[in-house]
């Protein structure tokens, strides 16, 4: 035998990472030029939300997704896709601050010898090693709040759309830009006026007015399961109160047909609607607040649903050919199902009957376009699905919702860029959000703050020990 002797180097995992991070760390070309032509006038937080966005064009998640990848493989996709962009941020984030405060200089380029923490203050332009130590500091501190701010909460709901990372950080990122979260240490004008604890013994929760010592508050006992403290805001101005007359008000009752219509209008309870209404809990501008709303519409378990049941429906069209028996189609459906996939269009996370926008868009396709063989598949598929979901168990919901027809009707018309649909709902989605924020604001709502969840509490729930 020969006796050999090598040298092997093994990276800590530290090391590893770093390395990792500088290899990936090169941002797209087109994002560098947007930022570069942004105007001085734009806030570096709207700027950087933007250059986030725009670099989904990278996302592995979302380019995988369109290809069918099976779920059991999301993680590892939205893993890839985190690493990505935890390596591009710092130097998105020194081109935004050099453009804006240092001449437009561009940065210098990442040092594979430097760390994370260190690679980013030398592009900003600094080289004192306490404040290299001090940023490594920073940035670790600042890292997640357990979900139980805006912007933490923000990225977790948008991607619970199945928004790729960036689309769901640039939502959280409008949610730090307002200035009762991030911007809170630029506003020294606005008093915070929560001194009682708020969740135990703890004062985690704030709000702030611009009237020092405007509100007089006190603790309640939590509701039911809540580990929140009810918190009585009384105004310190109450004698002034005492004074007006009682206003007399005059209110409607919605009949049960009426409460129908308004959840046909989602009134924020899906991703978009709520990611408006919660970063904009921050006094986020409306800008970002809708923004947010919209990084959640792009995910493809809400506003590219209908692109999905178009796909799905013309495959299927291609798959059976011509007139379709509803044997086939029974066929076709458990195969779908037994694959481990669904059947896009069908189930509402509310409703439990069809959906009446469903419905009209049905009774609008039967009167102006009967004999399409698209709109006949899908009127096919409204008569065999529902039963086949009710036999499978499953679904609690097994009826079409809006999704299942609104693809077929704009195709009939000639609007055959499914791309482009979802820009289409965003500019409707608009007049019922934003009404929603304007009433946030004028009732004064506070700040939404989730129930966080820490390590041990997140072992607990997937049973590790």
């Amino acid at each position: 035998m020969c006796a050999c002797s090598s040298a092997i180097s093994v990276l800590s995992p530290r090391q590893s990472r770093l390395e990792e991070w500088n290899e990936r760390a090169e941002i797209p070309n087109h994002v560098i030029t947007m930022l570069n032509n942004f105007p001085s006038k734009l806030h570096p937080m709207s700027q950087f939300s933007a250059a986030i966005a725009a670099m989904n064009s990278e996302s592995k998640f979302a380019k995988a997704y369109a290809e069918g990848v099976h779920k059991s493989k999301y993680w590892e996709l939205c893993y890839e896709d985190s690493m990505d962009l935890i390596a591009k941020l710092p130097t998105v984030a020194a081109i935004i601050y050099r453009n804006l405060y240092r001449e437009g200089n561009p940065p210098d380029p990442i040092d594979k010898k430097k760390d994370w923490s260190w690679n980013y203050t030398s592009m900003l332009g600094f080289d004192n090693p306490q404040f290299v130590e001090l940023m490594r500091l920073y940035l670790t501190i600042h890292t997640d709040h357990e979900g139980g701010n805006v912007s933490a909460h923000a990225t977790h709901l948008v991607g619970s759309a199945l928004s790729d990372p960036y689309l769901s950080f640039s939502a959280g990122m409008n949610g730090l830009a307002g200035p009762l979260h991030g911007l809170a240490n630029q506003l020294p004008h606005y008093h915070q006026y929560v001194t009682c604890p708020t969740r135990n013994e703890r004062t985690i929760d704030l709000a702030y007015s611009n009237v020092a010592e405007a509100y007089k508050c006190s603790p309640l006992p939590p509701l039911g399961d809540s580990d929140h403290n009810i918190i009585s805001l009384m105004p310190k101005y109450r004698p002034i109160l005492k004074t007006r007359k009682p206003i007399s008000q005059q209110h409607r009752v919605l009949t049960p047909d009426g409460i129908e219509r308004l959840q046909g209008d989602h009134e924020g309870g899906n991703v978009s609607a709520h990611a408006t209404h919660l970063v904009g809990s921050a006094l986020s501008d409306p800008y970002l607040s809708f923004s947010a709303g919209m990084n959640g519409l792009a995910g493809p378990l809400h506003g590219l649903a209908n692109q999905e049941v178009l796909v799905w429906t013309t495959k299927l069209q291609e798959a059976l050919g011509g007139e379709v028996t509803d044997d086939q189609l029974r066929d076709f459906i458990w195969n779908t199902l037994k694959s481990g996939q669904v059947v896009p269009g069908y189930g509402h996370a509310v409703l439990r009957k069809t959906d009446p926008r469903y419905m009209c868009q049905r009774e609008f396709a039967l009167k102006h376009l009967p004999n399409d063989p698209l709109f006949k598949l899908v009127a096919q598929l409204y008569k065999v699905v529902p039963d086949i979901l009710i036999e499978q168990g499953k679904a609690k919901n097994p009826w079409p919702n809006v999704d299942a027809h609104s693809g077929v009707l704009l195709q009939y018309y000639g609007l055959t860029e499914m791309n482009y649909y979802t820009v289409m709902f965003g500019v409707s989605r608009a007049l019922g959000v934003l009404a929603s924020l304007v009433w946030d604001r004028a009732l004064g709502l506070p700040i939404e703050r989730p129930k966080s969840f820490d390590t041990p509490s997140l072992k607990k729930l997937v049973g590790a020990s």
